[in-house]
């Protein structure tokens, strides 16, 4: 497993999608987009169990952020052949003349988002929302370049999706927030950073010792 290659591959899939997904090549396997998402769900799991481990997100669990490691990476290259399917039919209405592996190398490179929708994810209501708006700017950057879908199309049909999915997403995190009894005032939420900051400065004393 190459990571300098993988870590380049996420650089330029982040930074230029639109030039990523041009020039994606779109035979070659389903190996190397199967690794790739892989190592990234590797990191998206990392970093579910460090935000488990400083009780950063909702499940605020250290034996869940942990279990996420092995969890997460499962789970993304299983159903990844499953997303791919998916794909590769709204693709198929929208006009694309592309077949499967294509469709497969275009969600796996896009999972590159998993650990940018996991860091976002801190901030509740508008970083989850923000992850949906930013899947449904690369959706369509892929939808143009590598299945050369007209851009109007494409920004509608995804537009749609994107914007439906940010009311679930709010709604969602509204409901779950509640079940949990986890306050959403601001003065609650300041209260909330304040004690973060607490753990932080814990954890940084107890590692100089």
């Amino acid at each position: 497993m190459d990571f300098a290659a993988i870590a380049r591959t996420a650089i330029k899939v982040v930074a230029q999608p639109a030039e990523f997904f041009r020039g994606m090549p779109k035979k070659g396997g389903f190996v190397e987009p199967l690794v790739f998402m892989a190592a990234v769900a590797v990191l998206s799991g990392l970093l579910q169990a460090l935000q488990g481990l400083l009780h950063l997100n909702m499940a605020g669990s250290a034996a869940a952020g942990l279990a996420a490691v092995v969890l997460i990476p499962i789970l993304t290259v299983a159903f990844g052949f499953v997303g791919a399917a998916v794909m590769f039919l709204i693709w198929k209405l929208l006009g694309s003349r592309e077949d499967y592996e294509t469709a497969y190398r275009c969600v796996a490179y896009l999972s590159v988002l998993g650990p940018v929708a996991t860091v976002l994810g801190v901030i509740p209501y508008l970083g989850p929302a923000a992850s949906m708006a930013i899947l449904t700017y690369y959706l369509v950057a892929a939808s143009v370049e590598a299945h050369r879908i007209e851009s109007k199309k494409a920004w509608t049909v995804f537009g749609a999706f994107g914007a439906l999915l940010i009311v679930l997403s709010l709604a969602g995190q509204r409901s779950a927030r509640r079940e949990n009894g986890i306050p959403g005032r601001p003065e609650d939420m300041k209260r909330q950073v304040e004690e973060m900051q607490k753990q932080l400065e814990a954890i940084s004393k107890q590692g100089k010792r």
